[in-house]
């Protein structure tokens, strides 16, 4: 590995001594060979006469900046990774490079660990390796989902809301449900300097509105009936942190109004209140609706949809990232694997193939959910066809064989499925419900036609016969249910 490294030559280029330096022998230190410059104008002279694989260079040169000199490089050979590095005071330039191609930015000072994952990733990439999962969170969302992806398309989103998250900058997030836009906004967090600050999240569609502006800017003490003592509104309590202002574009419109001021003096009113309160903090937004059109729609205000897009992040659906489909299983596997008593599960090539080929209308989130579904039914460990349940295929059996190899009826085989998982939720409908993607209502009807028609408890369960010898029929609902759990 040592005599792979030394071989590769990577060019360093910036403008002060020191840096230069330091640069130099920390890749020294890594094994490989170093080449500097000084100025962008000696650093195409090398470019040309040496046998560069990767390029590091300061933003802020004389003469020809970072951008500049990667512009000339691109008209000769476009293929040689380049790393941008730069200060805060420059992020916004350097954040248009990435657009550009930059292969990766580096915010100074950074530390030897991030400068050697970057130029390593770099290496890898130019020399046509598989570029390796990105899931690097630092630091880790203690007991929260992961961004998980190698999709360069996402990859290159995630170095940005690196890049925006180091800035002050108010970021607004689009994106399908389900695409992880909540998820986002926590990694802007983490990786800002507001890390260790509040992060507060508000869904906007699901407070009611007569709840929404007390929730938002909070109320003094006889503001209104019931207002029986101060509260402090999400912005006041995001204070010297972030909010995140979730599915901001079901906001009612005069609620958008005092929403614009606090982005305009950063100061908010709490309801009843006399004097504002001033505020320290970074806005997040984020919408599952395609924003513009609702400004075109009257139902967003012009100004407001500038004031939020100050720095736009679109994700990408999963169906336009499908190589991330066994990344993700492979995470969901290793997420559940207390859940099950199988530990270990795996893709068939038949199932991967079928999973590549859908919609994923819900995105990674229905995904989560078919997955959790497949877990349960495929006691072997092995995933097949027959194991995955998407709603788009409900005239799709769901599965034709049961676990000990007897032929089943769809019938048998979804109450079965049904039973099965509210068992393994303790009972919790409203889990069950979440985990078979169907509502509260639809299980409801199912649990009370299996009780009418007697057979509430699965055929390779217990025997109903000997604990109810006249049926289950002239039981209730929940000690029928507490028997399904072994309680009765």
């Amino acid at each position: 590995m040592a005599s792979e490294t030394k071989s590769r030559s990577i060019l360093v280029i910036d403008d002060e001594p020191e840096m230069r330096s330091a640069l130099a022998a920390s890749i020294k230190q890594m094994g490989f060979s170093v080449i500097t410059a000084s100025r962008g104008e000696e650093a195409l002279l090398l470019f040309k006469e040496k046998q560069i694989e990767a390029i590091l260079t300061d933003f802020k040169l004389p003469q020809m900046n970072g951008m500049e000199f990667f512009q000339e490089i691109q008209k000769t050979q476009n293929n040689v990774p380049v790393i941008m590095m730069s200060a805060y005071g420059t992020i916004h330039s350097a954040v248009d490079a990435m657009k550009s191609g930059i292969f990766d930015y580096l915010v100074k000072p950074f530390s030897q660990e991030t400068l050697e994952s970057s130029i390593r990733r770099a290496l890898a990439l130019d020399s046509r390796e598989p570029v390796q999962p990105y899931f690097k969170q630092k630091p880790p969302l203690k007991g929260k989902k992961q961004i998980i992806s190698r999709d360069m398309a996402m990859v290159k989103i995630l170095k940005l809301a690196e890049v925006v998250a180091a800035s002050q900058a108010t970021i607004l997030i689009e994106g399908e449900s389900g695409t992880g836009k909540e998820l986002f906004a926590r990694y802007i967090h983490e990786n800002s300097p507001r890390a260790h600050r509040p992060f507060i999240a508000i869904n906007c569609a699901a407070v009611p509105e007569t709840l929404l502006e007390s929730e938002l800017f909070g109320y003094e003490k006889g503001a209104f009936t019931g207002a029986n003592s101060k509260k402090p509104g999400k912005f006041e309590l995001a204070h010297t942190g972030t909010i995140l202002l979730d599915e901001v574009s079901e906001m009612p419109l005069h609620l958008q109004a005092k929403l614009l001021r606090v982005l305009q003096e950063r100061e908010v009113e709490l309801l009843g209140g006399r004097d504002p309160i001033a505020l320290d903090i970074r806005i997040i937004a984020t919408t599952n609706r395609p924003i513009w059109e609702e400004v075109k729609a009257g139902r967003f205000r012009e100004d407001l949809y500038y004031r939020l897009n100050v720095f736009p992040l679109r994700l990408p659906p999963l169906r336009n990232r499908l190589n991330d489909i066994p990344l993700l299983f492979d995470y969901f596997v290793q997420k559940n694997s207390l859940k099950y008593s199988q530990k270990s599960f795996s893709l068939s090539p038949e199932a991967l193939s079928y999973l590549t080929s859908k919609k994923w209308q819900g995105n990674v989130r229905e995904f989560e959910n078919v997955m959790e579904r497949a877990f349960l039914l495929a006691q072997n460990g092995i995933i097949l066809p027959e194991h995955i349940m998407i709603e788009e295929d409900h005239a799709r059996p769901i599965y034709q064989k049961s676990s000990i190899g007897d032929s089943k009826t769809v019938w048998e085989a979804e109450r079965e499925l049904i039973l099965e998982t509210l068992e393994k939720s303790g009972g919790n409908r409203t889990q069950t419900a979440k985990i078979l993607g169907i509502s509260i209502r639809t299980l409801r009807n199912k649990l009370r036609d299996y009780r009418e028609s007697g057979n509430l408890i699965p055929s390779t369960g217990l025997d109903v016969g000997k604990k109810f010898p006249g049926g289950m029929a002239d039981f209730s609902h929940e000690d029928q249910e507490k028997y399904v759990r072994g309680k009765a």
